[in-house]
């Protein structure tokens, strides 16, 4: 089993790969996917870390079996030692930075498949599906679908769907499925060398076709709750840009203050106000800023002090007659 830190690790140099074009779009998708081999699954959840605070946040959201699988679900959110001999946890809690790389995630089988789509190629816009039946319904996801009767292209990277039996409107079940090879997200992440029978429908992704452009940032899609040196990459920009994430600063931990700056930086620079840093905010935030400075004589103080508070960045110099 691998940890997220080493799968991030992975994303960063397949997307440096696909944009040399070393690599193909379903190679890329695929490999990401096998690292992602052996990781818990959680319903509702699309790649958040696995620790005890995520797990009780799943478990407040009427899910209790996930109290009942996780043995160590009463481990401490800041020293997990409850989480020390966890098949899903891989550091120690000697530090901090052990704690942190030896964590993995979870999703349920929807959320597999965005985490993986969306982190390679935004293929879904930074938004995770509501479903399997959501995901099976939105045209602009697919290159085109049909069911497994009729044949499984076995040269693209393809998602497998499995229709309800019980309501043929609705698809109960997703995977991934390449060169006849299947990976989903049921009892944790499994890899079969063949396809099940259950599968029904099958549908390629927009996003492993060759029109689609592959994100020239090389950096993985940031959200609340992640961790790791590029969120350190993403505070340290935007502090030197003017926007505070908090008295820690730079820690690699986006939280709620570095959520904040992030959001002002993009209403500040005309982007989608979600929070989300994706390829749009990383261009906008790596770009070279033009600082202009402009002295406005005989200011009054509260003036002054409504400026500064007003533009980050801002300071006041005091100048006597």
């Amino acid at each position: 089993m691998n940890t997220a830190k080493y799968v991030d690790d992975l994303i960063a140099v397949m997307l440096v790969e696909l944009r040399e074009k070393k690599i193909s779009r379903s190679e890329a998708a695929w490999k990401v996917a096998m690292a992602c081999l052996y990781w818990a699954y959680v319903f509702g959840a699309y790649g958040d870390y696995c620790d005890p605070s995520n797990r009780r946040s799943r478990y407040r959201a009427a899910h209790p079996e996930i109290k009942n699988k996780c043995k160590n679900f009463n481990g401490r959110d800041d020293v997990p030692a409850g989480c020390v001999g966890c098949k899903w946890f891989l550091g120690t809690a000697e530090s901090d930075e052990s704690v942190h790389e030896g964590r993995t995630r979870f999703f349920d089988c929807r959320g597999y498949i965005y985490y993986v789509l969306d982190k390679l190629f935004n293929a879904f816009g930074g938004k995770c599906p509501a479903g399997c039946t959501t995901m099976w319904n939105t045209a602009k996801y697919w290159e085109k679908k049909g069911t497994v009767k009729e044949g499984v292209p076995n040269d693209i990277l393809v998602c497998l769907f499995k229709q309800d039996p019980d309501n043929p409107k609705k698809m109960a079940h997703i995977g991934f499925s390449y060169h006849g090879e299947t990976l989903e997200c049921s009892c944790g992440v499994e890899y079969y060398p063949s396809r099940n029978k259950k599968w029904t429908h099958w549908a390629v992704p927009v996003c492993v076709c060759d029109d689609t452009p592959v994100p020239p940032s090389g950096k993985p899609t940031l959200r609340k709750g992640d961790k790791g040196e590029y969120v350190t990459l993403m505070q340290t920009e935007l502090i030197q840009k003017g926007y505070n994430c908090g008295d820690t600063g730079a820690d690699g931990k986006f939280g709620n203050n570095t959520e904040k700056a992030l959001k002002r930086f993009q209403k500040d620079n005309g982007l989608v106000e979600d929070g989300i840093c994706g390829d749009s905010t990383w261009e906008a935030l790596e770009s070279k800023t033009i600082l202009y400075t402009v002295t406005i004589p005989n200011l009054p103080k509260y003036h002054a002090d409504a400026l500064v508070t007003n533009y980050p960045g801002a300071y006041m110099t005091e100048e006597r007659g």
